[in-house]
Formats: C-alpha cells, structure tokens, sequence
C-alpha cells in the first residue's frame, strides 16, 4: 500500500489499537511480523498509520493476538476498509490539520457529550459569535482564514448524532462579541435545546462546591465504549485523548458535572432570564 504523509487521527487510532492488541498478546514487533508473513517495517508502518491494513490481514492479526472480541475486530475492520472522502477533505491544506480529525471523529461518532465553561460549544454557536470567537485570536488571522473557519464550524453544524451539552453560566454571560451578539447566541441555544437530538443543560455560579470541571471537555462515543475519544483544547490546536484509564476518569467527570447541573427544562428558563436581561 501506498506510505501516508500525514494519517488522519481515526487512521492513527486504527495504528494505535494494533499496537495495543500486539503488546497485550506479549509479541514484539518482529514475532507479529513473522506470523503475519510481512517485514517488521511493513508492521511498523501498519501500527503508525503509515500505510493501511487490509480486513484479511487484520483478522489474521486479531487471531494471532488470541482476540475473541468480535464486535470489537468488526469495528476496527470497518476503520480499516472505510474509504470516507469526508466533506472536510475540501478544507486539507486551508484549515489546521486538527479541524479537520475533529470534523472526521464527529462523522464517525455515535453522540458526543460537552461540557463547555468559558465559550459556546463551536456545533451551537452562531455565525456572529463564532466570528467574534476567531477574530479575538492571538496571532490575529487573517480575513480570509476567519471566514474559512466560520465555514467550516457552519458545516460541522449538520451533523445529527445525540448531543449532550452541559454549560457555565461564565459560557453564558461572558459577551465574546457585543450585546447583540450575545442576545442572538443565548436566542439560538434557546431554538436548540428543543431539537430532539440536542439535551442543553446549565450550572449556575450559585451551585456550591462545583470544582468538577476546569476547562472544556469533549467525549466523543465510537462504535464501542473501547473507540471513544476525549477531545480536550491545547493552545495549538486539539488533543485526542483515547487511553482506557483516562476515558473511564472523563466518564464519571461528565457524570459529576451533569449531576451538578440543572435540568433541561429549568436549564431553559435560566437561559431565557438571561436573555431578558440583554
């Protein structure tokens, strides 16, 4: 197969379970090479996203690794011989890498939870307040790449899959445009949290002893609860969190924080007061 320059963050999570399958198994590179009846460096390639694997070289490796899960070895097939030419792809070489795996993740995802502290989440805001959102960037963009990066927000807007929001009231208050803006954004989350697929929740400055969640957190649910993803903000750019450990920790933080949060119907009279008062 043909060397990738760059895999997609789903290829690369397709490499990294291989691997871990491997390591689980106690084979070293060079044994899975063998059984396999390729070159180490052929495996290498197929463990760092390099090239692609294909479904019956796969499954031979899942036999070699005396994995049973199949539910789980259909998933990674369907990553291995999914040949999505994603909306996004028009976006490669324009926008950030990272714009574009979180634009793949969200095809692929089952529902996506978000908990957003200082901003509305990009997938609920409005042309103006996402515009005021990359203006405000430090180095400034350019006009041209604000416009490309409102586009793109725009377009990831479409997707449908359930959406579990859990918003500050700081996310809420905080006028990252002017007045105007904020009262159309707080007008749109309103409209939103009826959609069906779309549950919106609230805390409040006034909930005691709410230290649960520091900073915005996307959970991002595969196929199967082994393929969800964590996506967490890093000053360049996002980072994709997929460690078992580390998903079950972001689990019961969402749990917490939803738990600390308002109901959705007394979430929408919060909403509405606040927008009474622009």
């Amino acid at each position: 197969m043909t060397t990738r320059r760059e895999p997609t963050a789903r290829q690369m999570r397709l490499a990294v379970e291989l691997r871990r399958l491997r390591e689980a198994a106690g084979l070293s590179g060079r044994q899975a090479a063998a059984l396999l009846g390729v070159s180490p460096v052929q495996l290498s390639h197929i463990e760092s996203g390099l090239t692609g694997v294909s479904e019956e070289r796969l499954r031979r490796l899942a036999s070699h690794y005396a994995c049973t899960d199949t539910d789980f070895i259909d998933a990674l097939v369907a990553m291995a011989t999914d040949r999505t030419r994603g909306w996004w792809e028009e976006y490669r070489g324009l926008l950030p890498t990272p714009f574009l795996d979180l634009s793949e993740l969200e095809h692929h995802a089952a529902f996506q939870c978000h908990v957003a502290i200082l901003y509305v989440p990009g997938l609920l805001q409005t042309e103006d307040y996402a515009r005021a959102v990359f203006a405000s960037r430090i180095p400034e963009l350019t006009i041209e790449e604000v416009g490309l990066r409102i586009r793109h927000r725009m377009a990831r807007q479409k997707i449908r899959i359930p959406y579990e929001v859990v918003l500050h009231e700081a996310a809420l208050r905080i006028r990252v445009g002017d007045r105007a803006t904020s009262k159309t954004q707080l007008s749109q989350l309103l409209a939103l949290s009826e959609a069906d697929h779309i549950t919106l929740r609230v805390i409040p400055f006034d909930v005691d002893g709410f230290a649960k969640a520091s900073s915005t957190m996307t959970y991002v649910g595969g196929p199967l609860p082994k393929l969800d993803t964590v996506v967490r903000d890093a000053p360049h750019g996002s980072v994709f969190i997929d460690a078992e450990a580390q998903l079950n920790t972001y689990r019961t933080t969402f749990r917490k924080v939803e738990a600390a949060s308002l109901g959705p119907e007394q979430s929408r009279e919060f909403i509405h007061k606040l927008t009474k008062e622009l």
